[in-house]
């Protein structure tokens, strides 16, 4: 089986509506990502120091040495950042998520008492806070486990939400295994929460952000100044909220850093943004887990037709009869790369095409002369497939006169003798008298253009009876 993971398709073009509560507009949800203290460090075991998300440019880590800079500019935002966050989102009465590293939390219980006291979720940011594109799986998901039970003994309950950040491949499918998480936000492909089939489980999974974060103060591409972070908000807030009252509600993740927005010279540009939302109506504030207990309640997981997951078998027999007697072609189709984006009636339209159109002009014609003539004797007959009685009742050809029969019959013998083929139309879009008129105009054609027009009626047939099925 040749099957590509990566699903391209989500939603598709209609996002289904959250119902968010009170009928808000728009879930707007600020996280605050405490690490501090849980970065890379000699003093942690780790083999160099920090080098990540910090105001010195171009910083590399210092093997085997600690970096009393980068430790210093960390520290700010346990001493000074934490608490002018906690200040702004205390007075702005709006509860926040933090990502806490299990380490840093386990270092900074004053701030772990305030976040308590503030009824503000703390979620999983992993036991440290350090990159694990090389770790093996085992020694990733060891590290899950431990911060889990560090978390529960520091905070006092477990961790309902998860992320990583800096992740591996293994990530996602290895805390789902837990089982410990109402949703896992280690993604950034979507506006709204949507269930994912890993671990043997349904696993929520709430995206989170990289744009609409402060991180970008600290990186290459970035914000240079409160000015451009706090327009970005605006107008990303904008956006979502005009798709809203459009009627296709969506989810804004905010993210954020006490060393980076704790700056009293960023920390304004968010309090504009937080001040900015309060002048509109329909705007929820929630913490990540409110999000994670809505979305359960009112969209809990569907297991629909997964068809990257079918055998070959299963495969074919499901699809063989969508191009007429032609089996031939959901066995090849079987073979392409199929993934999660082909799990709607688009994407397997689209494989089940292309090997159609791929196939030998000898194939094709196949096809063609494998489709009946309309209201013919085989119709007569009652020997169609049922997927053709179905369509040519649909149109009224399983109800014509005897006048109407014979034009159809004498229209269906002339076009057999000049092109070697069946008429082909796709009836559901036509009435009885919009067939006739079709069949008289394409009798005039030369073949090579019919031969054109009858494979895409061909195709068109195919997608209407995959999106009947599906």
């Amino acid at each position: 089986m040749n099957r590509y993971p990566r699903d391209f398709h989500g939603y598709g073009c209609t996002t289904p509506d959250p119902k968010w509560p009170g009928g808000a507009r728009i879930a707007v949800q600020f996280v605050i990502n405490y690490e501090e203290g849980g970065e890379n460090n000699v003093l942690h075991g780790d083999a160099a120091s920090e080098a990540f998300l910090s105001e010195i440019v171009g910083a590399a880590p210092w093997p085997g040495q600690r970096h009393w800079n980068m430790e210093s500019i960390y520290d700010y935002g346990a001493r000074a950042g934490f608490w002018r966050l906690h200040r702004l989102f205390t007075g702005a009465e709006i509860p926040v998520t933090v990502y806490g590293v299990a380490s840093a939390l386990a270092r900074s219980p004053a701030q772990v008492e305030a976040m308590r006291e503030a009824d503000w979720e703390i979620a999983s940011h992993g036991l440290k806070w350090i990159d694990y594109k090389d770790h093996s799986a085992e020694a990733e998901s060891a590290d899950i486990t431990e911060a889990i039970r560090l978390h529960r003994e520091v905070v006092g309950t477990s961790p309902r939400g998860w992320y990583t950040g800096r992740s591996s491949i293994n990530t996602v499918a290895l805390a789902a295994e837990t089982g410990v998480f109402d949703y896992i936000s280690d993604t950034y492909d979507d506006d709204l929460p949507y269930w994912m089939q890993v671990a043997g489980r349904d696993q929520l999974i709430i995206p989170y952000t990289l744009d609409c974060n402060d991180m970008r103060f600290a990186t290459p591409q970035g914000f240079n100044s409160g000015d451009q972070f706090y327009a970005y908000l605006r107008d990303t807030f904008d956006a979502l909220y005009a798709e809203g009252c459009d009627g296709a509600a969506k989810m804004m993740s905010i993210g954020l850093h006490c060393r980076l927005v704790g700056r009293p010279g960023r920390i304004q540009a968010l309090k504009r943004f937080i001040d900015y939302i309060k002048g509109f109506e329909g705007v929820w504030t929630p913490r990540r887990i409110d999000i994670a207990d809505h979305w359960r309640a009112t969209h809990p997981p569907q297991h629909p037709l997964r068809i990257d997951l079918m055998d070959r078998a299963s495969f074919v027999e499901k699809f063989g009869g969508v191009f007429e007697h032609s089996a031939w072609i959901a066995e090849r189709g079987f073979d392409l790369e199929l993934g999660p984006a082909h799990n709607c009636v688009a994407g397997i339209h689209n494989a089940l095409a292309r090997v159609f159109r791929s196939s030998s002009h000898a194939e094709r014609k196949a096809v063609l002369t494998a489709h009946p003539d309309l209201a013919g004797k085989l119709a007569a007959a009652k020997r169609l497939t049922a997927e053709s009685t179905g369509e040519q009742a649909s149109a009224g050809l399983d109800a014509l006169t005897d006048a109407e029969r014979n034009q159809f019959q004498d229209l269906n013998a002339a076009y057999v003798a000049k092109h070697g083929f069946p008429f082909i139309i796709a009836v559901k879009d036509h009435d009885k008298a919009s067939i006739l008129r079709h069949f008289e105009d394409r009798l005039a054609n030369d073949t090579a253009t019919e031969f054109t027009t009858a494979c895409a009626q061909v195709e068109r047939i195919a997608r209407l009876r995959l999106e009947s099925m599906l």
